[in-house]
């Protein structure tokens, strides 16, 4: 495969043949552009995408969101990192107390999947209840539905970088193809501050693609004009 017939959709296919054993994390921390770059940069993590989720508004959008929560979707691979770990991370990370919320728009929230996730949310609510010396008021329930939000939503701080987003067309020939990408959640959680160059470059390495899939992702990657 040269180069120009490269798409990010054949380069990734390796990387999601175990794609059926992938879980997923639902939760709203603030404005959902942050915890998409934080969470995109993590080992384990292999999809993000930022919605809505949490009321009752049929279809709501960034204008009119209703009584919606702004939340990220996670896609991940219990074998790298543990839904524990991502429920850490989210509670070290914002501030679950709701009298620092005016509406729902940026309420803490968290919504499990199965009882599994459940139990471990209790769990860990508690450590981290000791930990933070306060009560937690995360609202959480059980999983219901959650709404796409709209492209521009999708991997905004990528999308602040034209030059390298121009250096980045062969391989995302359409920016909806950002969306689902891995490559593309750890370049947002990059140029957001998580990470560095080492960390991505030794990750795309670890990575079950081919040898020339590698090379042109870390050259690409290496060479991109922020």
């Amino acid at each position: 495969m040269t180069h120009q017939q490269m798409t990010i959709e054949t380069i990734e296919k390796g990387i999601c043949l175990n794609e059926e054993n992938w879980e997923v994390a639902t939760l709203g921390m603030g404005c959902f552009w942050g915890p998409d770059a934080r969470f995109g940069s993590m080992a384990g993590v292999m999809r993000t995408r930022v919605g809505f989720a949490g009321g009752t508004t049929p279809t709501p959008s960034y204008r009119m969101m209703g009584d919606h929560t702004e939340t990220l979707q996670i896609e991940y691979d219990p074998q790298v990192i543990s839904y524990a770990s991502i429920v850490k991370e989210f509670w070290r990370n914002h501030y679950p107390n709701r009298d620092n919320y005016k509406g729902r728009q940026y309420i803490s929230l968290l919504h499990y999947h199965t009882d599994q996730q459940r139990q471990t949310i209790e769990t860990i609510r508690k450590e981290m209840e000791a930990e933070l010396g306060e009560s937690i008021e995360t609202e959480i329930a059980l999983f219901s539905q959650f709404t796409l939000a709209e492209e521009r939503h999708q991997k905004y701080y990528l999308k602040r970088y034209p030059k390298a987003l121009d250096q980045l067309e062969t391989l995302y020939p359409n920016k909806g193809m950002l969306v689902d990408s891995i490559f593309a959640a750890r370049l947002n959680g990059f140029v957001k501050g998580f990470g560095t160059k080492d960390s991505l470059r030794k990750e795309i390495n670890q990575w079950s693609i081919g040898e020339t899939e590698k090379t042109f992702l870390t050259s690409l990657f290496l060479s991109l004009k922020w």
